[in-house]
C-alpha cells in the first residue's frame, strides 16, 4: 500500500497523475487500490486546494546562452546605441515600430512577436536582472533558476510544487514536463521531479526491441489477470505497479504527441517542442507546468544586427511562440496558457573586435497569452549610466516570477518559493 508520508517520487508522479488524469478507463483494477480518490481530483479544473486554479498552465520558454537585449528591444531613437554598436545595430527604419511614443521598438525578425503585440497579447518586461549580476553562463542561469543569487538550492518550480502542493499532483494537476535531455534545475524539487523527455518515441520501454521472446516475457509479466494476484504491498505488486505505471503514462504521452495539430508548425527545433506541448494541453493532460528551450544566443562574433545567426533565432523563437498561440485558439485553449520567455542574462553594450557581444547584464523578458497585462512595462535601462559597460537592471526577474507564482498559479504567498517578499510586477491582467 502507499504510504501517505512517503516523499514524492516519480513513479508516484506517474502513477496518480497521468495515468489517472487521462487513461483512466484503460487502467487495471488493481491500481484504484492506491489511488480510488485521485481521479476524481485531478480530473477536475477545481483545486482540492483552496486558491490553486488547476486549470491554469505555464509554459517557460528558454534562450539559453545569453540573449542580446539591445538587438532584440531595440532603441531606435539613441544614439549612444548606434556610436557603439557601428556594425551590429539594427538600422532604424527596419526596426518594428511598437507605440508612436516609444523610444523602443523590436528587431525585424520578431515580426511573430509584434501580431502577438498587437492582440494584447504580449508583455515586454524591460530591463530585467538581479543584484550583482554573475556573467557566468552557469552561475547566472542557476541563479535564474533556483531564484536565489547564491545559485544554490532547488529550482522555484520545483519548490512550488513541494510546498503548495506537498510534492504530489494533488490538487496541483500533474506537475511538470520539460521536453529535452536533461530536467531543467528549475523543475527540480526536493521531493518533485517532472517528467522529461527529448522525443516521446523514446519514453517507452525498448526491451521490445530486443527480440519476440523479451517482449512475450514482457508482456506476459504485465499481463492484468496475473497482477491481480500478487498480494497488496508486497515487492510484486510494488514492481509490476511501477512498471505498468511508467508504460500507460508513456503510451499516453506518445499518443497525444502523435495527433496532427490543428495548425501547421516549422520545422525547426523550439517550434516542435511547442508543437508536443500544444499536443498534450489538447490531449488533457494535467500538466501544471511545461519547460522548452533553445539555445545559440552565446553571439560572442558575427552576431549580425537586422541579419545574421542572433536575427535567425530571434525570428524561431517568435514565430513558434506566435504559432503555439494560434494552435491553442484553435483548441481553446489560449486563455489557458501563459508562456514566460527569459534569458540567463543580456550583453555588453558595446559590440565587440569580433563583429558580436559578451557577456552582459539585464534584457527583456517576454510573457505571452491573452491573461498578460500587453505592452512595454518597467523601465529601459540607461545606455549612458552603466555598471562598467552593462546596463543597470531596473527590474528584478523574482518580481515577475512573485506574479506568475500568485497571480497565475495560484501560490498563496511567493516568499515560500523566493524566500523573500518582493513587489509584484503588474505583468498579468488575471
Amino acid at each position: 500500500m502507499t504510504d501517505p508520508h512517503q516523499p514524492y517520487t516519480r513513479r508516484r508522479f506517474l502513477e496518480r497523475g497521468l495515468i489517472f488524469a487521462s487513461a483512466a478507463a484503460t487502467v487495471p483494477t488493481f491500481l484504484h487500490r492506491s489511488a480510488s480518490s485521485v481521479f476524481a481530483q485531478t480530473s477536475s479544473a477545481t483545486s482540492s486546494i483552496p486558491g490553486v486554479p488547476e486549470d491554469r498552465i505555464l509554459v517557460v520558454v528558454q534562450l539559453a546562452g545569453g540573449n542580446d537585449g539591445l538587438n532584440t528591444l531595440i532603441p531606435a531613437r539613441n544614439d549612444e546605441y548606434y556610436r557603439v554598436r557601428p556594425q551590429i545595430a539594427v538600422p532604424r527604419d527596419e526596426v518594428l515600430t511598437l507605440e508612436r511614443s516609444a523610444d523602443v521598438g523590436l528587431h525585424p525578425a520578431l515580426d511573430g512577436f509584434k501580431s502577438l503585440y498587437e492582440d494584447g497579447m504580449l508583455s515586454i518586461v524591460q530591463g530585467v536582472g538581479y543584484p550583482n549580476p554573475n556573467r557566468s553562463h552557469f552561475a547566472s542561469m542557476d541563479i535564474w533558476h533556483t531564484a536565489d543569487t547564491s545559485g544554490v538550492g532547488d529550482g522555484w518550480i520545483g519548490k512550488f510544487f513541494d510546498n503548495e502542493c506537498a510534492g504530489t499532483p494533488d490538487g496541483c494537476g500533474d506537475g511538470g514536463i520539460a521536453i529535452g535531455r536533461e530536467a531543467p534545475l528549475a523543475m527540480q524539487g526536493r521531493a518533485f521531479q517532472p517528467i522529461t523527455f527529448e522525443d516521446p518515441n523514446l519514453f517507452r520501454w525498448i526491451g521490445e526491441d530486443l527480440s519476440g521472446e523479451t517482449a512475450d516475457a514482457y508482456h506476459e509479466l504485465m499481463d492484468a489477470e496475473q497482477m491481480l494476484e500478487h498480494p497488496e504491498g508486497s515487492n510484486a505488486d510494488f514492481l509490476t505497479r511501477t512498471t505498468l505505471d511508467a508504460q500507460v503514462s508513456s503510451q499516453r504521452i506518445r499518443e497525444a504527441v502523435e495527433q496532427r495539430p490543428l495548425v501547421n508548425y516549422p520545422g525547426f527545433n523550439l517550434a516542435q517542442q511547442l508543437r508536443q506541448i500544444g499536443a498534450m494541453i489538447r490531449a488533457g493532460l494535467a500538466t501544471r507546468v511545461y519547460y522548452a528551450t533553445i539555445g545559440g544566443f552565446d553571439t560572442h562574433a558575427g552576431q549580425g544586427g537586422a541579419n545574421g545567426r542572433h536575427a535567425q533565432l530571434l525570428g524561431q523563437v517568435a514565430q513558434a511562440i506566435n504559432t503555439f498561440y494560434a494552435d491553442l485558439k484553435a483548441q481553446r485553449n489560449d486563455g489557458r496558457v501563459l508562456t514566460v520567455c527569459f534569458s540567463e542574462f543580456g550583453r555588453r553594450v558595446g559590440q565587440n573586435y569580433s563583429g558580436g557581444t559578451d557577456h552582459g547584464t539585464a534584457a527583456p523578458m517576454f510573457l505571452a497569452g491573452p491573461m498578460v497585462r500587453p505592452g512595454l512595462l518597467g523601465r529601459y535601462p540607461s545606455l549612458n549610466d552603466l555598471d562598467n559597460g552593462d546596463l543597470k537592471f531596473t527590474t528584478d526577474f523574482r518580481s515577475v516570477y512573485a506574479s506568475v507564482l500568485e497571480d497565475w498559479l495560484g501560490l498563496r504567498r511567493h516568499d515560500t518559493v523566493l524566500g523573500s517578499r518582493y513587489r509584484k510586477a503588474k505583468v498579468l491582467s488575471v
